[in-house]
């Protein structure tokens, strides 16, 4: 306790790293604030975002990302999300198309401002198709107000709709560029934490609500949530290290100067390259099946109605088997073996006991292939997670952050908000969060030698 305690007395002393820190509050403030302030003419009241009961629904799963605005039908109702949707889409474009390839890898910074304009003109053009969507599903569910005329409601909705994630971007990046970085991703943590006391209190209350035996069953489901927490901090953290040597260089000009030893490094290869990505992926594709049943066979329809549970076991066996394929093809998408091979020859390096060039290149495809086996399961272990949880008896709200995405996107943004921390401390020669080891993010795998994260 003395320890924290003087850890946070040595945060608050760093000049720099408390202004960052009480702007990032400030600015998140302003984000949840504005997830209260309804759009003009609607009704919250009559608005039905999805099934409560069963956090796999879509539209309850952007409610949850949004921090329950989209439910509410704020002016942050899109949340960042339309934003996370176009720089998907021009990440994807780099691996396939040369323009964005050489904006990503050749033309440096101006190269980055490029992507970034275009990743915002995309996110507007998104945000107006998913906020005419947004309010289509409005007028249906009869949540607007009679005595406001149609256009005014269309108009007025569209524009505040749209300038809402634009200024949520726009928090995001004053975030990342003047807080404690990580901007985007923060608001969307705090969009998940918002949910999280809600559903524990509903939780608490049914388990205590019940025998004396609800409180045992309680704690046992906490103790459940720890480990299924440090599962997913280990395989954020977990790195293979291929050992590299550097070539031994000589010491002055004559020939009687010795050589030194090539000095040894290491490559860090993550168990997990790909992120969240896959999860995100498949949990997009397990949804058009959904949808597309309801429309040919109806919403009655057996093979329909498992396909739309996340407990049931199609759903579960489908949905594991579509997080490992998307691990394996996300990976091989981001880490490029042949550039690991270039930048070693070029930084005048090499991996003990292989040949430069393609052999090189071949031994770390190798490597990435067989730890993306064991990464690719664990991810999907851990996404099916809340199934197994609800099974268990932990209702289906709170056991959605017993696995998925929403844990991942927790555990990764807490662990680089808590690098960013880090580093300011030690750089002013204090003490760390932590005694011993090493902490690092998302960010601190595969990085800079042929991955773009």
């Amino acid at each position: 306790m003395k320890r924290l305690i003087k850890t946070l007395k040595n945060i608050w002393e760093i000049e720099e790293l408390r202004k960052r820190i009480l702007l990032t509050l400030g600015l998140v403030f302003v984000y949840r604030v504005g997830a209260f302030v309804v759009l003009p003419g609607v009704v919250p009241s009559k608005i039905s975002a999805g099934n409560p009961d069963n956090p796999g629904d879509l539209l309850q799963i952007i409610n949850i990302f949004t921090g329950g605005a989209f439910q509410a039908a704020s002016i942050f109702a899109l949340g960042i999300m339309p934003y996370i949707t176009a720089s998907i889409i021009v990440q994807v474009l780099g691996f396939a198309v040369p323009y964005f390839q050489r904006l990503q890898t050749k033309e440096g910074e101006s190269g980055r401002k490029k992507i970034n304009q275009i990743t915002r003109l995309l996110t507007v053009f998104i945000t107006l198709a998913q906020g005419t969507a947004y309010l289509t599903m409005i007028a249906r569910q009869g949540a607007v107000d009679p005595n406001v005329g149609q256009g005014t409601f269309w108009f007025s909705g569209i524009v505040i709709l749209t300038t809402g994630t634009i200024f949520a971007m726009w928090l995001g990046e004053r975030i990342t560029e003047r807080g404690i970085g990580n901007g985007v991703s923060l608001l969307i943590l705090i969009g998940i934490i918002a949910r999280l006391p809600q559903a524990f209190v509903a939780e608490f209350t049914s388990k205590i609500g019940g025998s004396g035996s609800g409180l045992i069953g309680l704690i046992l489901e906490m103790v459940f949530l720890f480990l299924v927490v440090l599962a997913a901090v280990m395989i954020t953290q977990a790195v293979r290290r291929i050992p590299i040597q550097y070539a031994k260089k000589m010491v002055g000009r004559t020939s009687t100067n010795m050589p030194l030893a090539g000095v040894r490094d290491f490559i860090p290869v993550k168990l997990n390259a790909s992120g969240v990505m896959p999860i995100i992926f498949a949990q997009a594709l397990m949804i058009l099946p959904t949808m597309l049943g309801r429309t040919v066979a109806g919403s009655s329809n057996a093979l329909v109605i498992a396909l739309g549970d996340f407990t049931s076991i199609p759903y579960n066996v489908i949905y594991f088997i579509l997080i490992v394929i998307f691990t394996y093809v996300y990976t091989a998408l981001i880490v490029n073996p042949k550039d690991y091979a270039d930048y070693l020859k070029r930084q005048n390096a090499f991996i003990p006991g292989v040949k430069p060039g393609s052999a090189t290149a071949e031994f770390i495809d190798r490597i990435v292939s067989r730890i993306t086996l064991p990464g690719a399961i664990m991810l999907g272990i851990i996404a099916i997670m809340p199934a197994f949880a609800s099974t268990f008896g932990v209702s289906r709200s709170f056991a959605y952050f017993f696995g998925g995405t929403s844990l991942l996107i927790l555990v990764g943004v807490a662990l680089d908000t808590l690098q960013q921390i880090e580093s300011y401390l030690l750089m002013k020669k204090y003490d760390g969060l932590i005694k011993s080891g090493k902490l690092q993010g998302r960010s601190g795998g595969i990085q800079g030698i042929g991955a773009s994260m």
